[in-house]
């Protein structure tokens, strides 16, 4: 039996197995897909917020600012690639300058550092290809970019060198209680505990319905991206947010650690994860996006893709312990900013615990990581590691520069890929110009050698996307 599971790895769950991981407690995380990160948490842009836009007093607002102040640190522990590139809001009018200063005030009110409201002249020294309808901004410095895939990869590699049990694959059907003890059955067995960390983003509120009353509803709002090229990330030096109006808060364009440019995304409220992307709401994305940066070529888009985010009917964030179900606690209604603030809340809900029973902290613990960035290396280094192993001298992805020996890494780490697109997770291998064209092959030629997997069985990313699916003649494969 385990003390604590965490019901989703996404990053608000593998952030509070990582925090919980440097305690004595066993702890289990179940998770439906076949790898973390890959619901809400990867699909977004990877912004972590200074903390301006919640309204003071809220949850969203106290774990967005400490939450961003943890964030650098954090990244650096785990090997994570984090740009403290600053953030700029952005006006077209009066009406908008006024808006600025009230999201000026609220920030301060919240505790954010080094904001400033800038003129047009001030504002256009920052980000010089601006469209000529940008007034003034509000700059916040200790905005950042991160990676968040790696980002949560790297929380539950820790959290699973130190202890924590990962289940994969096993999607929760149903939770019992009997003698304060639960039993989580999933798709693939039962698991018994005395605490639940409810992190199932956009399936929390059924999750908890599983076992407790109604006490919240969770809406899905799908948000659409264009990726593109390195050859237009140059163009964009921070992460630049439109000034909210009562359409929003806009379409935002921003560079991404890699040196992309990211554009979006839009908001529409679906049902669970549909994941498609629309032409009507990519035009619509190119027209809006116009006011922040009228040069950007949408010719040099490489990707699309969608996100679902897992707002509730409350407005703010759902931290609580059940008011039906005791021990039950509820991380959930994740919604923007819940990347920046998924590290602070996962560091409290110990705080919890501890109101239960001591949890005392292990004396040995790993709570770093350090991964191989070929790219990254002097040309010193980079033949100091082909010596010591030539898999590092061969370069399966052009565009990204990933070496063989960076792949074959992931397999040797403590969760390793079971698809190509785990694989791209983890190195970047496919993420370039080519979306994998050149690499792919390649990239799945190593991972059938090291599962151990047929052809067929090769998986592009979540269960049942298999991408290849019969011989077409005696000899094929």
């Amino acid at each position: 039996m385990y003390d604590v599971i965490i019901i989703g790895a996404g990053v608000v769950g593998c952030s509070t197995a990582y925090w919980l991981s440097q305690y004595e407690m066993s702890i289990a995380i179940l998770e439906t897909h076949n790898d973390v990160a890959n619901g809400t948490t990867k699909a977004n842009s990877g912004c972590m917020h200074a903390g301006y836009d919640p309204q003071p007093g809220s949850l969203m607002a106290k774990y967005n600012v400490e939450g961003s102040l943890m964030a650098k640190e954090l990244c650096e522990k785990l090997d994570v690639p984090y740009n403290n590139d600053g953030s700029l809001v952005l006006a077209y009018n009066q009406q908008d300058v006024q808006t600025l200063q009230e999201l000026y005030q609220r920030g301060i009110q919240n505790g954010v550092k080094e904001l400033y409201i800038l003129d047009e002249k001030e504002t256009r020294k920052l980000e010089p290809l601006l469209s000529e309808k940008v007034v003034g901004s509000l700059y916040a410095k200790t905005s950042a970019i991160i990676d968040p895939w790696r980002y949560t990869i790297a929380l539950v590699e820790v959290a699973v060198e130190n202890g924590v049990d990962l289940k994969l694959s096993n999607e929760v059907k149903a939770i019992t209680k009997e003698n304060d003890v639960f039993t989580v059955t999933t798709s693939k067995g039962q698991y018994k505990c005395r605490y639940i960390i409810n992190a199932a983003g956009v399936y929390s509120d059924i999750v908890h319905e599983m076992i407790g009353e109604k006490e919240f509803t969770i809406i899905p709002v799908r948000g659409q991206y264009f990726l593109l090229d390195k050859s237009e990330g140059e163009k964009v030096h921070l992460t630049l947010f439109q000034c909210p109006s009562k359409y929003g808060k806009g379409v935002a364009v921003c560079p991404t650690v890699h040196g992309n440019m990211i554009v979006g995304p839009d908001a529409e409220t679906i049902q669970f994860e549909d994941l498609a992307t629309t032409s009507e709401v990519l035009n619509y994305i190119k027209e809006r996006s116009a006011l922040t940066m009228d040069c950007i070529n949408f010719k040099e888009n490489i990707r699309n893709f969608a996100g679902v985010r897992a707002r509730s009917d409350r407005q703010d964030f759902i931290i609580e312990e059940s008011k039906s179900v005791k021990n039950f606690y509820n991380l959930a209604g994740m919604a923007s900013p819940g990347l920046t603030a998924a590290c602070a809340i996962g560091y409290h809900v110990i705080d919890w615990l501890n109101t239960k029973e001591k949890f005392v902290k292990k004396e040995n613990y790993q709570e770093t990581r350090k991964k191989v960035h070929f790219k990254d290396l002097s040309f010193e280094e980079k033949n100091e590691m082909i010596a010591k192993n030539p898999a590092y001298g061969r370069i399966i992805c052009r565009c990204e520069q990933v070496t063989e020996g960076e792949i074959l890494d992931c397999f040797n780490s403590p969760i390793p890929p079971q698809s190509i697109d785990g694989i791209k997770r983890r190195t970047n291998a496919g993420m370039g110009r080519c979306q994998g064209g050149f690499c792919g092959e390649k990239v799945a030629m190593i991972l059938k050698e090291k599962l151990n997997i047929e052809f067929n069985e090769i998986l592009l990313d979540k269960e049942g996307s298999n991408i290849l699916m019969n011989k077409a003649k005696e000899g094929d494969y």
